[in-house]
């Protein structure tokens, strides 16, 4: 399969899995990832997601050139029909992290944008580059890039194509840790089984706060943060976590 799924201790292990054509995405791929999200999504039992590429050579470089559809195609009727299923879904509130080995490159770097955690191997490098086609970074790039990074280097990355290295990602703050190769695996499922032992509600609170506060003023973010402390104030997890915490031992969360 292009795209491979694995579930273990509450969380997903999507792995783009074309190395051979450095994990570019074809329709077959986006196929797999529409379904996979929504499963995600959905399912109660996982709590985290963590989106890699097979190999150490690439994350994702996009699309795959050789399997793009043709200029003919009536490209406005696909996107109202099938808008961006390749991201992870705009209203999904369980984290996702990326981890990021080798080439985040178009389409690859758009999709790791769109995750709330960013790590990468020392190797990484990382470009919208599709000035250089005479194209755009449609999915989210535009967009999403001046919010990760300092406007100023958004702004050459998207008009001149020049990608960067994972250090320079690591200082403008595009990712939050830089390790060898051989660690990156081991680092993303050590931040995910902490993130799936939380209780899972919260975390999915948490996020929303953040993500949706990004787009309010200060005061009016602050007030849906009560909102959502309100919420989840009576909930059976929260109950658990404080009788948990006095009896000295590891709550058992369930998502109620």
């Amino acid at each position: 399969m292009p795209v491979t799924l694995e579930v273990s201790n509450h969380v997903a292990y999507v792995t783009l899995n074309r190395p051979e054509a450095m994990n570019s995405l074809d329709p077959e791929s986006t196929a797999d990832l529409t379904e996979i999200w929504t499963r995600v999504r959905t399912d109660p039992d996982i709590r985290v997601a963590v989106l890699t590429g097979a190999g150490e050579k690439a994350f994702c470089t996009g699309t795959d050139m050789k399997k793009a559809p043709p200029p003919t195609e009536c490209m406005a009727a696909t996107y109202l029909r099938d808008g961006q299923p390749v991201l992870p879904h705009m209203k999904m509130w369980k984290p996702i992290i990326a981890a990021i080995n080798g080439y985040a490159v178009g389409g690859g770097l758009e999709m790791a944008l769109a995750c709330d955690l960013r790590i990468a191997s020392s190797n990484a490098k990382f470009g919208l580059t599709e000035v250089k086609v005479a194209s755009l970074a449609g999915l989210n790039g535009t967009q999403a890039l001046p919010r990760a990074v300092p406007q100023a280097v958004a702004m050459k990355m998207l008009l001149t194509g020049e990608m960067i290295s994972a250090d320079e990602a690591l200082r403008y703050g595009l990712v939050s840790d830089v390790v060898e190769p051989s660690a990156l695996a081991d680092l993303a499922r050590t931040y995910a089984e902490k993130i799936a032992s939380a209780a899972p509600l919260s975390v999915q609170a948490t996020k929303q706060a953040a993500v949706l506060g990004l787009d309010m003023p200060l005061e009016h973010g602050i007030l849906y943060s009560h909102l959502l402390w309100g919420v989840l104030r009576d909930t059976e997890d929260r109950k658990e976590g404080f009788k948990a915490f006095g009896e000295r031992r590891t709550p058992e969360f369930r998502g109620a």
